[in-house]
């Protein structure tokens, strides 16, 4: 079992970076590449941890993948073009938190 999760991992190591810039597709003369933050987890292990051979194990594993957007190619040049849905998802809680931490931040010097 064991062997089959580092065979597994070792694949998804080897193509770390096909998974976070995609296969570039091209339209009508224009090129682009998906960008994405890719993070993927695995293991396995032995049933009972009394290191009998038959008692029974278990793997498992899992991954995400946030899209930030794509380089676009054409005539013009080359720009990143971002997902505005995940800057606003990944945004909208960076300024909460940085808004409540200021106001800790003044509240503390005002002492």
């Amino acid at each position: 079992m064991t062997n089959n999760s580092l065979k597994l991992a070792e694949t998804m190591s080897s193509s770390g970076i096909k998974s976070v810039y995609g296969e570039p597709i091209v339209v009508n003369g224009t090129t682009i590449v998906p960008v994405a933050a890719v993070q993927f987890g695995f293991g396995a292990g032995e049933g009972g941890g009394t290191g009998d051979e038959d008692a029974p194990g278990g793997a498992g594993g899992g991954g995400a993948a946030i899209p930030f957007g794509a380089y676009v190619s054409d005539e013009t040049g080359v720009r990143f073009r971002p997902n505005i849905i995940t800057l606003l998802a990944v945004g909208i809680p960076f300024v909460w938190v940085a808004g409540h931490a200021w106001t800790r931040v003044i509240k503390a010097l005002k002492r």
